[in-house]
């Protein structure tokens, strides 16, 4: 199993940092190769640029301006992203390193023909997880649909390999969590990885 987790937080002392750690202590428990793309501390930009817009569709050149993402991505059998939803989606920073990184010929594959749809390009993603925290209760955010964990479990799931297996915890109410609450969240996210690790 190698895995690539991607992070995104800005506060090195932040909660999700605490989940980072749990992640990475439980792979690390069951001997897993794993990957941090930690992309404050990299200082990667989610800015899509013009250029990157003009050779998007462009397979020999789209990779370039994110080459080591890409051979991370490559690289990996297991996808999983620890960050905290922010008005119910996914974090600027979080969202862009997918409209970056996530290009034809890496992600998915363009049509071949009128009226055909893309086709998944991440068939070497066997697992994906997604650890989050959310300032909203849980029905609260099923009301408002969730976005930023539809657009990783149906979107970016749609484009791993068939059968690809989804593990999520999310813990609600982060403004008003308590001690207890968090020691509560780590465990269960402690639980998911050994699950996804066995």
């Amino acid at each position: 199993m190698r895995a690539l987790i991607v992070f995104s937080h800005p506060k090195e002392d932040s909660f999700s940092a605490a989940i980072l750690t749990t992640v990475k202590e439980r792979l690390e428990a069951a001997g897993v190769e794993y990957r941090i793309r930690d992309l404050y501390r990299s200082n990667f930009s989610p800015v899509l640029t013009a250029h990157e817009l003009d050779i998007y569709l462009d397979e020999a050149a789209n990779t370039e301006p994110v080459a080591q993402d890409v051979a991370d991505l490559r690289w990996a059998d297991t996808l999983i992203f620890v960050y905290p939803t922010w008005w119910y989606g996914l974090p600027a920073m979080l969202k862009g390193w997918l409209d970056r990184v996530l290009v034809p010929g890496v992600a998915f594959l363009m049509p071949k023909a009128e009226g055909e749809d893309i086709r998944p390009g991440l068939t070497n993603i066997k697992r994906l997880a997604i650890f989050t925290t959310c300032g909203a209760s849980w029905w609260l955010t099923q009301v408002i649909g969730a976005p930023g964990k539809r657009t990783l479990t149906r979107g970016v799931r749609a484009i791993c390999a068939k059968g690809c297996r989804t593990y999520y915890a999310a813990h609600h109410l982060m403004d008003s969590s308590t001690p207890e609450t968090r020691a509560r969240h780590l465990r269960a996210v402690a639980a998911k990885v050994d699950r996804m690790t066995a």
